[in-house]
Formats: C-alpha cells, structure tokens, sequence
C-alpha cells in the first residue's frame, strides 16, 4: 500500500469515527459534555474542539503552501489561534463544523498524487517558528492526533456510560477475494 493509498483509507476512516463519536456525544447533556473530567483538554467537548481547532490550524497552513493554494475552501470556517481556540461551545454547532473539515480533508487527500506527498511542507507553527516536513509524515501526524484524541474521548464517554461502538480501522479495510 502506497502513503496516498494509506491516507485515502484515513480520511474516510477519520470521518466516520468523528460520525460516531459525535452521535454518542449527543446523548449527554451540555451540561456533562462540557464537565471538567479531568483529561488534557477538561472536558469532552474541550477535546472535541481542540481536535477542530488543530485541523483548522494544519489546513490553514496546507491552504498557504503555494502547491495547495485554491485547492482548500476554508471560507466561513473559524480561524483558530490556538490549540485552545473553543471553535463552539454547542456540539451541534461544532459537529457542523466537523462535518464540513472531515468532507474538507477527504477531497484534499483525494486530490493528492504521490508527488505531492512526497514533496516538503513548509509552513510556520502558532508560535511562527519555521519547519519544512515531508508532507506525508504531516499528514500521519494529522490523523495520528485525531485517532489519539478520539480515543481520550471514547475512553470519557465509555466513562460516562455511553458506548461509542466498533471503532477499528479494520473494519473499513476491504476484504481481498
């Protein structure tokens, strides 16, 4: 399997885990999804925002990069400053949000090719120190936060008595006759 085989299986893979997590999320109150449970971001919906906040933030800077430029509609969308930046303090509000950022990412790695993937990512942290990274190991990274961060989510909500589901990537893995 080839890097960009591996993130078109990602993509929709991160899609359809932040579909589940968000439906379990909603069976709790505001109230309890914004409870301080003690993970890194306090809350369930602190760790949902963050998630938002950094994708937005890593698009923001794919978008600036001159080889993606036109490419990435971040029209409408929150522009964070942080990794802290609250995108919505309402999970409705916010999983429109990441509907639209998921749907953003599977078109991005659908319209990649293994040079793009191959090719230097420059671009400047919050902080704006410079980096220069191969941008499939940026994008690893980029779905590596979210699995991790999701996974500190399902864990909060197992806690909380709601049960996320199946949440393997094998189950999205084709069978091979």
């Amino acid at each position: 399997m080839s890097s960009l085989d591996h993130f078109r299986l990602m993509a929709p893979y991160n899609a359809w885990m932040n579909a589940k997590v968000y439906d379990a999320a909603k069976r709790l109150t505001a109230q309890e999804l914004a409870r301080d449970r003690g993970a890194f971001f306090g809350s369930i919906l602190g760790t949902l925002n963050h998630l938002a906040a950094c994708d937005l933030l890593w698009f923001g800077r794919l978008a600036a990069h001159p080889p993606f430029a036109g490419r990435i509609d971040l029209a409408d969308l929150p522009r964070p400053t942080s990794v802290r930046f609250v995108v919505s303090d309402d999970l409705s509000q916010l999983r429109l949000v990441r509907e639209r950022i998921d749907r953003l990412i599977i078109g991005f790695i659908d319209g990649l090719s293994e040079a793009d993937v191959s090719g230097i990512f420059a671009y400047r942290r919050v902080d704006g120190t410079p980096n220069r990274k191969v941008l499939s190991s940026v994008l690893s990274h980029i779905f590596n936060h979210q699995t991790h961060h999701r996974g500190q989510v399902t864990t909060l909500l197992t806690q909380a008595g709601i049960d996320v589901g199946v949440t393997d990537l094998v189950a999205l893995v084709p069978d091979i006759d």
